[in-house]
């Protein structure tokens, strides 16, 4: 769009001049609207502003501060074995920022000195080794962009709507570039005996969090993490070392890594027996079901993100993820499933990480039943609920990836809701 005065096209200063003296602005449309007194000179044009040392390490603007990390207080009895969630709907792009990254404890956050620091490497090895946190370093590190997904992410929402809003039905998961030494490394330095097929990650917390992993997955592309987007991880993400089980549920990434012990069988500890394990309608359980299907989600609009411009040009957005590789597609629907649009993808597409989509639409006012189906690498299409209903009945709280759906009202406000 070019702007003219008098049939010439007018300098910096000229255009800089008329726009104030209109003191009109245009919106995405084009059409002029009234004179708006946000245009108008204000404090922060006249005053000079904070020098680069007031924030030492830089902070959010203060009117974000609502772009935070939630608890819902009465899902546990205490904070220090509970879980607070993604603030997904403030979120565009793939990159978790660090402070918003959700966070998961048994036992409450452990404070540990890097200086003391040690990984025991032990069990069915040739030499069983102590690091430090400079020893680890000094191995050939790499950088790889994954996503976390608690097992129990969306678990609430498996017998029908329950939480108002996306944070809280899929908040539980975060994206974040990981610099760390592939795990096989420190294994090899070892030496995995023939015998060994299976890992136990310790952690320090108060909680002693173990899991087993299957030696071959160590082995593909398990990373023992120290830094996550660029800088060092913080402590309620395992600081200083964290193991990263890309494309398995968050439950095995265990914090605080202090002891990886090789052994010939899995352990079945508690967190892989009495939890982490899916209850069928039988009674039976499915276990060692460790990789995180492909799954959607659209974050805006949604409950906490609610149509708020009136009719028109409308932006859908959201997230889509796979265990098993990329997600090449998603479709959304804005009738509840009648009729399907391929949405636009947009930036890195990475195995194992979020992919972004957006949709763009003209709104008339309608009401509307949103809803992402995510197609990964594999073939695999996302479920509806009820599809995984009829599979694994009612009793689970683990590894809900069915489609989500909001139900958008006329005044664009967004609800929590279950067609079938």
């Amino acid at each position: 769009m070019t702007l003219k005065f008098n049939g010439k096209k007018p300098s910096r200063r000229a255009f800089l001049q008329g726009a104030a003296t209109m003191g009109a602005g245009l919106t995405l449309g084009g059409q002029a609207r009234a004179a708006d007194p946000a245009i108008a000179v204000k404090p922060w044009m006249q005053e000079l502003g904070d020098g680069v040392d007031t924030s030492p390490y830089g902070m959010p603007s203060e009117y974000e501060a609502h772009v935070k990390r939630r608890n819902v207080e009465w899902l546990t009895a205490d904070t220090v074995s509970s879980i607070n969630f993604t603030p997904l709907h403030e979120l565009d792009g793939i990159i978790t920022p660090n402070g918003l990254c959700f966070e998961r404890h048994h036992a409450g956050v452990a404070r540990l000195d890097p200086r003391e620091y040690r990984l025991m490497i032990n069990g069915l090895v040739d030499t069983p080794m102590v690091f430090t946190l400079e020893d680890l370093m000094r191995f050939p590190r790499e950088n790889h962009v994954y996503f976390l997904e608690c097992a129990a992410n969306s678990g609430m929402e498996w017998r029908g709507a329950q939480l108002n809003g996306c944070q809280f039905t899929h908040g539980m998961i975060h994206n974040v570039m990981y610099t760390g030494v592939p795990l096989r490394l420190i294994l090899e330095e070892a030496g995995v005996r023939t015998a060994g097929k299976w890992l136990l990650p310790e952690g320090a917390d108060a909680s002693a969090m173990t899991r087993s992993v299957p030696l071959e997955k160590a082995m593909d592309d398990c990373l023992v993490a120290f830094k996550m987007n660029g800088e060092a991880l913080r402590p309620e993400q395992g600081y200083p070392v964290r193991l990263v089980v890309p494309g398995w549920e968050g439950n095995m990434w265990v914090k605080w890594l202090r002891r990886i012990e090789v052994g010939d069988q899995p352990w079945h500890h508690r967190e892989e027996t009495s939890k982490y394990t899916d209850l069928l309608a039988d009674g039976s359980a499915r276990r060692f079901t460790w990789e995180m299907d492909a799954k959607s989600v659209i974050t805006s609009p949604s409950p906490q993100a609610p149509i708020t411009h009136g009719k028109g040009h409308t932006v859908i957005t959201g997230v889509a993820w796979s265990g098993r590789g990329t997600i090449p597609r998603v479709d959304v629907t804005l009738d509840g499933g009648i009729n399907w649009h391929q949405a636009r993808m947009s930036g890195p597409s990475l195995e194992k990480s979020m992919h972004r989509f957006y949709y763009e639409f003209d709104w008339d006012g309608s009401p509307l039943l949103l809803q992402s189906r995510a197609h990964d690498s594999t073939g695999y299409v996302q479920p509806t609920k009820d599809m995984l209903r009829k599979i694994r009945g009612e009793n689970s709280i683990y590894h809900n990836n069915g489609i989500q759906t909001w139900a958008i009202n006329a005044e664009g406000i967004a609800e929590n809701v279950e067609i079938s």
